[in-house]
């Protein structure tokens, strides 16, 4: 992932309702959802719905897919993923991230 397609994926989740959305997909998995259950989930109008699914899309974290006559939306964990280890490519210096164990507190009292 480069800067800009991080840029755009952070875009798209600094916005409560998309981000609200995302999390909804990526707890359904790749079966993903469809629109009138994400609405019905999330207690959203489905105008606004269909805003903020376009808006994640054009970022590439969420796909849509025809079935007969119902759309689904999957979210992209590939690109959930790209974006996770762009955030962490150089986390903690090439050292372990796992925090040291708390040394034990002296009674002073």
């Amino acid at each position: 992932m480069n800067e800009e397609s991080a840029v755009a994926s952070l875009a798209a989740l600094a916005q409560g309702m998309r981000l609200r959305v995302f999390r909804a997909l990526v707890g359904a998995g790749p079966q993903g959802l469809t629109p009138s259950v994400l609405s019905a989930t999330l207690d959203v109008p489905a105008s606004t719905l269909s805003f903020h699914l376009k808006e994640l899309m054009n970022a590439g974290l969420v796909s849509q897919e025809r079935d007969g006559r119902h759309l689904i939306y999957r979210p992209a964990l590939g690109q959930m993923q790209a974006l996770l280890d762009y955030l962490t490519a150089h986390c903690c210096q090439g050292l372990s991230c796992t925090p040291a164990p708390a040394q034990a507190r002296i009674n002073c009292g």
